[in-house]
């Protein structure tokens, strides 16, 4: 795909796509999120061990686009709103780490973005909200991410109120990770991505995908499906030689499989 709205790089073993509508406030129109959804789907099959979504100028997100929505009859809104979903759900879905790198404001599906990514680094100036409940058309669906990344209570207040949170209260809600000086973003972004990409990438994989398949389950379905995901992951190569090394007092090699 010939990209229009998004940046692709390479930084050594990790991927960076960089929302690039800045004069539009990186608001999500179809088109960015199928260049979106294609890059990350080509991800899966690469050598990339992390990636990082990142946008130019000073917001992150506006959500999406009301200008591309405009006009659209139900049968266009559906398409628009199963390619977003589709796009939150493969960040999920990948066998690599996802980390947001948030400066500014991340609003309506710029929030579910960050909500879905597995991980968020945001500068102290950012602010995060979910604005549809003030106007007339409430943030449904970014309400999805957001109720798994924040809980119930805080989920509602920001959907009711509509009102931005900054980002203190975003950490202490549990949306992002960590909340660093302006000017130290893109660094502790890195440096939170490369401790989560550490040892095994089979692992990793294994883990990640468990993770969101246990947590909607019952307590004793969660601890079921993780036995069995951790018996099998044992028989693995990587898992025999996490233990030989251990025992052996050495670093391990990993080879992935």
């Amino acid at each position: 795909m010939n990209y229009q709205h998004l940046h692709r790089d390479r930084e050594e073993e990790f991927e960076v796509l960089t929302l690039c509508r800045p004069a539009q406030r990186n608001a999500l129109s179809e088109d960015l999120l199928r260049e979106l959804l294609d890059a990350l789907q080509t991800l899966r099959d690469g050598k990339a061990r992390g990636c990082i979504i990142a946008a130019e100028g000073p917001v992150f997100c506006a959500g999406h686009d009301f200008a591309d929505m405009d006009g659209r009859a139900l049968p266009e809104m559906r398409r628009l709103l199963a390619v977003c979903a589709e796009v939150m759900q493969t960040l999920q879905a990948l066998p690599q780490p996802v980390i947001a790198q948030v400066q500014g404001l991340a609003t309506a599906a710029g929030c579910q973005l960050v909500a879905s990514c597995d991980l968020a680094v945001a500068a102290e100036s950012a602010k995060f909200a979910v604005p549809g409940s003030k106007g007339g058309w409430f943030c449904t669906t970014p309400g999805v991410a957001l109720t798994r990344a924040v809980g119930r209570k805080h989920a509602l207040e920001m959907l009711l109120t509509g009102d931005p949170i900054d980002s203190q209260t975003a950490l202490a809600w549990g949306l992002v990770n960590r909340v660093v000086p302006d000017d130290q973003l893109a660094k502790a972004t890195r440096e939170l991505l490369s401790r989560a990409t550490r040892g095994s990438a089979l692992s990793r994989e294994i883990g990640k995908q468990a993770f969101y398949r246990q947590i909607d389950l019952s307590t004793p379905d969660a601890y079921a499906y993780a036995s069995e995901v951790m018996a099998a992951a044992s028989q693995t190569e990587d898992a025999a030689e996490n233990l030989r090394s251990f025992l052996e007092k050495r670093r391990p090699s990993f080879k992935n499989r």
